[in-house]
């Protein structure tokens, strides 16, 4: 899994779209202390909308849930609209390492789903990479 993190910020808009175009999975992060980061979601999934391809996997996060006393977006908020848009939701805490492997660990799951789809049952489809037994010696003589 690549991870590119463009924080958002404006200066990173016009590179977005060529990620966005080669991309199985998206995780849009907001902060929750911060009103605005989370009314910007609404434009990230237009653009993801517009750019990326249309089964792209999808995650929305709420960063910082640590903060309670500055909590801005309340959980509820974010889990509708998440359910507006048809995505998982899951708040986070990066300073205290509070689900952030569970995020990777939801969109890997959901990338090997629609992989899986994409071929068939992967389980029938699989291909075992271990050998299970040794080369032979090759000769010398070719």
């Amino acid at each position: 899994m690549q991870v590119w993190d463009t924080a958002g910020q404006e200066r990173f808009r016009t590179i977005t779209a060529s990620y966005y175009r080669g991309s199985n999975g998206i995780i849009i992060v907001y902060d929750v202390t911060d009103r605005e980061s989370f009314d910007h979601v609404s434009y990230w999934m237009k653009e993801i909308d517009r750019l990326a391809t249309a089964d792209v996997c999808k995650l929305l996060v709420g960063n910082k849930a640590d903060l309670t006393e500055k909590r801005a977006v309340t959980t509820e908020e974010g889990q509708a609209l998440a359910n507006q848009f048809g995505i998982t939701f899951v708040e986070t805490s990066a300073k205290e390492n509070t689900n952030v492997e569970e995020i990777f660990a939801k969109m890997a799951e959901a990338m090997q789903k629609k992989a899986g789809a994409l071929v068939g049952s992967s389980d029938s489809q699989s291909v075992p990479l271990k050998r299970s037994q040794p080369l032979p010696d090759k000769s010398s003589c070719c």
